[in-house]
């Protein structure tokens, strides 16, 4: 865009220029041929014919400028009728925009006025057009930047309106340089290298001892100091590249004075790098001031590779870092034993490919290939049955050591009444042992019992209860032989002769033999039933409660709802129940204590 921007600058330029050269034309008028070239400025070339078809001048080809470079070609031609010819030798005109570039342009400017402009830029060969010169008005004022040392200088102003804004910048312009420069606004072309220091001092009395450093790079220019007087200047060679450093050291004894000095560093085409300081502005003690130096006549191409003098790759004909930098050499690769974490280049020293493994050899899963351990791998040799049928598989074992057991089903809890010592697999069929006496003449026979424990009891009739008379201890089995005396009266003495009828008596005092009755019979019944008696008659009669039938067949009643504890022979509680009239056992032998309200009695029941 800046291109085409510079082509339309160049037209104003012409166009003015014509007006202002035409007093010095004295036999004719001024023309200006303008020729904006593609990127390929060696194939075209123009020339202006007379009617006679004489060529009285031409231009081109341009071989030897920058592609898009502006070509202005002023004349001073007589009035009359010529034609403008131009000429392409590759046959495309100037249109360089089928290349990928831009298109060219061409103008014939008179009087400031555009007199001939292309149709087309791809006129092919060549382009005729006729046009005709006459005498120019006077030109009006050019009113514009005058100084030269602005961006905003215009060459062919008359009039200097002071509108100059933009000091000129020197340096290089283009992006893509190694040495752009990003604040400059004003590309230099110069081949020469040679710059002055000049120092000042406003006073004429010199520095006091205060001096600058300048360096460049690596290199270290020196020391200047201004001894005596109003300047002094210094000439050297500076670097194609390298920014310039300025450093400004002040003295105690001119601290005040500092004001006073100043420096300038320019090259011998009087363009400044460098100029802070002076008189108005002066350094700052110490202060490191930047400059480039602006010489080598073109931008600097870059040139990529390794910059870093560290570097093992470091290239010294190179000016731009790509990041190829490397410092350690050596194997990269982790799979190898020679990998060097720090190595950042590929030395081709990787040899050993890494092989993990257990490097036990007398571990079960030992790689004699391995060369590196994997840290836990190794795994013990663990002997034992690896059958998963027997008796003792070993699902840890990995060698086999011949020592499997066949599976042998059977009971294996010794405390079951069928344990088989034999086997050692449980087949659920364990049969719990039962202690008991497993005599069936025995009193005590236990036929859910399979193992005789010593308990047996067996009978031995006589008279049981310890309150009769002929009471026998060792007797187990009542024979009704059991006799009793009951007081009918008063100092009379009538025995019975069992203990039902001492039980009835007492229960019923009027059951005398003379006072029997059917209620005393019926009492007598329900006692021959199986009812022992009571340990308190009193207590018994008023609880008002009796368990009947006794013995039982399995199923025991009662009058009135009471609370009952059922006890073993042996005293062990096994059977509980609150307001009952009805109680349900397996055949035995029971101790049963009945509780109403706050009485309570125990007696003896048999379930057969």
């Amino acid at each position: 865009m800046k291109k085409i921007a510079y082509l339309y600058i160049f037209l104003f330029f012409a166009m003015v220029i014509s007006c202002v050269a035409n007093a010095q034309c004295p036999n004719g008028t001024y023309v200006n041929i303008i020729i904006n070239p593609d990127q390929y400025p060696e194939e075209t070339s123009w020339a202006i014919i007379t009617e006679l078809e004489d060529t009285i001048i031409s231009g081109g080809p341009y071989v030897d400028i920058v592609d898009y470079s502006p070509q202005v070609t002023q004349l001073c031609i007589p009035n009359g009728e010529y034609i403008f010819n131009i000429a392409d030798q590759y046959g495309d005109g100037v249109q360089g925009s089928l290349w990928g570039g831009q298109d060219g342009s061409y103008y014939v400017v008179h009087c400031g006025d555009t007199i001939v402009q292309p149709d087309s830029a791809n006129f092919g060969y060549a382009a005729f057009h006729g046009f005709t010169l006459e005498d120019c008005a006077p030109p009006p004022p050019i009113y514009g930047c005058m100084d030269e040392s602005f961006v905003e200088f215009l060459p062919i102003a008359t009039v200097d309106t002071g509108m100059c804004y933009t000091p000129k910048l020197y340096g290089c312009t283009d992006v893509e340089a190694f040495n752009y420069d990003s604040l400059a606004n004003t590309d230099v072309l110069t081949d020469s290298c040679t710059y002055n220091l000049t120092l000042t001092d406003l006073a004429g009395n010199g520095w006091a001892g205060s001096y600058l450093q300048v360096f460049q790079g690596d290199n270290f220019l020196g020391i200047f100091t201004l001894e005596d007087g109003f300047d002094t200047t210094f000439t050297f060679e500076l670097s194609i590249s390298e920014p310039v450093g300025v450093k400004f050291n002040i003295t105690q004894q001119s601290d005040f004075t500092a004001v006073q000095c100043g420096y300038s560093l320019y090259s011998e085409e009087d363009i400044t790098i460098n100029e802070p300081g002076g008189f108005a502005s002066p350094l700052a003690p110490f202060q490191i001031q930047y400059g480039m130096p602006y010489c080598g006549n073109n931008c600097i191409e870059k040139t990529y590779g390794c910059i870093d003098q560290t570097a093992l790759n470091y290239n010294d004909s190179v000016n731009t870092d790509d990041g190829s930098c490397y410092y350690v050499a050596g194997c990269t690769n982790p799979n190898y034993i020679e990998y060097n974490a720090d190595a950042d280049f590929e030395d081709g020293s990787c040899l050993t490919l890494i092989v993990l493994g257990c490097m036990d050899s007398t571990a079960f899963n030992y790689n004699p290939d391995a060369n590196v351990e994997l840290e836990g791998s190794c795994i013990e040799v663990v002997l034992g049955c690896m059958d998963d049928d027997a008796f003792n598989y070993n699902p840890n074992a990995n060698v086999e050591d011949g020592s499997c057991v066949p599976i042998v089903f059977g009971c294996i809890d010794p405390t079951a009444f069928n344990y088989c010592d034999t086997c050692n697999t449980d087949n659920g069929g364990c049969i719990p042992t039962i202690n008991g006496c497993t005599d069936s003449t025995a009193l005590n026979y236990n036929e859910v019992a399979n193992t005789d424990n010593g308990s047996c009891i067996y009978p031995l009739p006589g008279c049981t209860d310890p309150t009769a008379i002929n009471y026998s201890a060792e007797a187990n089995v009542p024979d009704s032989s059991c006799y009793y005396s009951a007081d009918c009266y008063v100092g009379d003495i009538y025995y019975v002769p069992n203990a039902c009828f001492e039980w009835v008596i007492e229960v019923d005092p009027y059951c005398c033999d003379d006072q029997w009755d059917y209620a005393c019979d019926d009492l007598y019944a329900y006692c021959q039933d199986g009812w022992t008696g009571p340990t308190s008659v009193e207590s018994f009669n008023r609880l008002g409660v009796l368990p009947y039938p006794n013995p039982s067949t399995g199923l025991v009643n009662f009058n009135a709802e009471v609370d009952v504890q059922v006890y073993s022979i042996e005293g062990k509680l096994v059977y509980e129940v609150e307001s009952t009239t009805q109680l349900k056992l397996d055949r035995g032998f029971y101790l049963v204590k009945i509780i109403r309200g706050n009485l309570n009695i125990t007696t003896k029941l048999i379930v057969q």
